[in-house]
């Protein structure tokens, strides 16, 4: 059977055996939104518990909007419109609103890359800022969370009479679900919070992944950070397999957050009777496929479906190569997943650890198989995940290993599904 993966820009079609295709694991998100520019006054006006927009806009001075960086496919252009309309109706000047972009500790994004996130228009007629977690001056320390984690924020958001996030809601393979706190605790944070909330003492507990929320320590953790530096609204929106918008949760962080989260748990959860011997994974093509450092999220979201010890095979076009060269020095360094694990518990944090912490689960579970047209011959052979030149290459390996019989699932996209086994509805 002929089955279209999320890869790059353009997509990978691979063959499946149909004798040994058990399911192929997609996403259900709902009708597309119309009307999008009357859809966000909407939430605008009428928030989840709490202010109208335009009210808390008329009891300040200054705006700070945050919006994520390249790496998320945030429709942002078609939801800052409306919102950066209504901060000017209530009273906030041009001049007193700031974008700033969520990085995190990705690099800043390029001149192309601001085109594609803002558009031509809110380029030329805002104030556009980039968050850089490595410099300590441009951040404000708000002393340490009940767990110890340091608490910096950046300094422009934090000046900021009207602090806002803009973002979407999808399954994250360490906080759970994305969006709401996550965008000002981690994508707004000082590098030394950063590393706080990526280190073993988070990544290390089995509730700190893909779907959990309400036992994630490292949710509630975001959340205390965000209280500590303000966080008045939010609007996240949740998306289908096509990036149109299907839903939309504005209001009290917390509260919007939440009621987003509930209802992208019914859109993108996927289940099958039992685990597959060999499973089929993505990254979710363009952007989060750009690196291999964003794609390991396609392996721990598959890693609920592949039976333990089986075959995964992760296909990621990853056009920028492995990733920061803090990451690509890191991801070649070690001969063996094991190694690193028990490297990472005898030293400090180092910065992107935490990525190849998950890709190392991933590696001590199953046979993982990397499939990507932008990692060279020479990174590939110094990861500790083993490679393959197309997909179907990769399924005839993992055949080998566990026979003929062995069953294959396919998640298309990847980290954007929540799948499950359920024995009873799958």
């Amino acid at each position: 059977m002929k089955i279209h993966l999320a890869y790059g820009h353009d997509g990978l079609d691979v063959e499946v055996p149909d004798k040994n295709l058990a399911k192929v694991l997609s996403i259900d998100a709902g009708r597309p939104l119309p009307n999008l520019t009357e859809a966000v006054l909407q939430a605008l006006r009428q928030p989840i518990g709490g202010p109208p927009l335009g009210k808390l806009a008329e009891q300040a001075k200054t705006a700070c909007i945050v919006v994520c960086d390249i790496t998320r496919p945030v429709p942002n252009r078609m939801l800052l419109a409306p919102m950066l309309k209504t901060l000017e109706k209530h009273g906030i000047a041009r001049d007193n609103i700031i974008i700033l972009i969520a990085t995190g500790l990705h690099r800043p994004s390029q001149a192309d890359e601001l085109q594609l996130i803002l558009g031509d228009e809110i380029l030329q007629r805002y104030t556009i800022t980039q968050h850089h977690a490595r410099s300590r001056d441009e951040q404000v320390y708000f002393g340490e969370t009940a767990k110890k984690t340091p608490i910096y924020i950046d300094k422009t958001y934090c000046e900021s009479d009207l602090k806002i996030t803009v973002g979407f809601i999808e399954p994250h393979l360490m906080a759970g679900f994305s969006g709401g706190r996550k965008m000002v605790a981690i994508g707004c944070a000082g590098e030394e919070t950063i590393k706080a909330l990526h280190s073993p003492l988070f990544l290390d507990d089995a509730r700190c992944c893909e779907g959990s929320l309400d036992q994630n320590p490292l949710h509630h953790e975001l959340l205390e950070i965000a209280r500590s530096a303000g966080h008045d609204f939010v609007l996240d929106v949740c998306l289908d397999a096509n990036r149109n918008i299907t839903g939309m949760f504005s209001g009290d962080p917390k509260r919007a957050h939440a009621a987003g989260v509930a209802a992208v748990r019914r859109f993108v959860r996927a289940t099958i009777r039992k685990p597959a011997d060999i499973v089929v994974t993505t990254s979710a093509g363009f952007p989060l496929d750009l690196t291999y450092y964003q794609a390991i999220k396609g392996l721990t979201a598959a890693l609920p479906v592949v039976k333990k010890g089986g075959t995964l095979i992760l296909a990621a076009e990853c056009a920028e190569g492995l990733g920061s060269d803090t990451f690509k020095k890191m991801a070649t360094r070690f001969r063996s997943a094991n190694v690193f694990h028990d490297w990472i518990h005898q030293h400090p944090v180092e910065v992107d650890q935490w990525q190849l912490q998950e890709c190392a689960k991933a590696a001590r579970y199953a046979d993982v198989v990397l499939v990507s047209s932008g990692i060279t011959g020479e990174e590939k052979e110094r990861l500790f995940v083993n490679s393959a030149v197309s997909v179907e290459d990769a399924i005839q390996k993992g055949l080998q290993k566990s026979g003929s019989a062995a069953a294959i699932a396919v998640i298309p996209k990847g980290p954007y599904t929540l799948v499950e086994v359920d024995p009873a509805g799958g």
